[in-house]
């Protein structure tokens, strides 16, 4: 019971109640993205910045999984069984991990962690779905995690994966997976495409862009 009052009491950075697919939107749930015609369906790179803390403590704790080489493009080459993938990875960290504080969960203001016990915040849900996408075969300079403001102007982390199609987003708020442009979040940075070991600054708020029909 103590758990529980926690959990709903955990309306703090990060946490909120992960939106469903609206009734009827089974197709657009799977739907391959279409090919843009322009290139801000990518995210621009505009220099090098400062990693946050939390990434520096995880790495402390971590430096196996930050040390890691992956040689591959730092870009996926979507198709309908990769997109598939995200798609079930995002849906299913998302349900398997409930949101909680680091304060109510380690009784520090942040700590990134793997969330092994099925609790979390947004980082670490982020790097549970990094993990699990980098072991079922996705070179790991394509999935970047990214910290954002939401639509609250709160702090936030998502992680971006890089595609042929566009950079795309998954969130703990939302089981959709958007294009970047497509979150009404201001991108503020994350880790640098190609070189998961340096984070770079983003541009401020995403542009609005078309796609072509599939």
């Amino acid at each position: 019971m103590f758990r529980v009052i926690l959990r709903a009491a955990a309306a703090a950075l990060c946490l909120a109640l992960v939106l469903p697919f609206a009734a009827g939107d089974a197709e657009a749930k799977t739907r391959l993205p279409a090919t843009p015609v322009s290139q801000e369906a990518w995210q621009t790179e505009t220099g090098l910045t400062s990693h946050p803390i939390g990434w520096e403590e995880f790495c402390r704790k971590n430096a196996a999984a930050c040390r890691v080489r992956d040689d591959r493009p730092g870009s996926v080459a979507l198709d309908a069984r990769i997109w598939a993938l995200i798609l079930k990875i995002n849906i299913d960290v998302n349900a398997a991990v409930s949101p909680l504080s680091d304060e109510d969960h380690w009784g520090v203001a942040e700590s990134w962690d793997l969330p092994d016990d099925g609790y979390g915040d947004c980082e670490d849900y982020v790097l549970m779905k990094r993990k699990l996408l980098h072991d079922a075969g996705l070179p790991l300079a394509a999935l970047m995690i990214t910290v954002v403001r939401d639509l609250e102007n709160a702090g936030h982390a998502v992680l971006t994966v890089r595609t042929d199609r566009g950079d795309f987003v998954l969130d703990n708020k939302r089981n959709r997976i958007l294009n970047w442009a497509d979150t009404g979040y201001r991108f503020v940075k994350r880790q640098a495409n190609l070189n998961p070991t340096r984070w770079v600054s983003l541009g401020t708020t995403p542009p609005t862009f078309a796609t072509a029909a599939q």
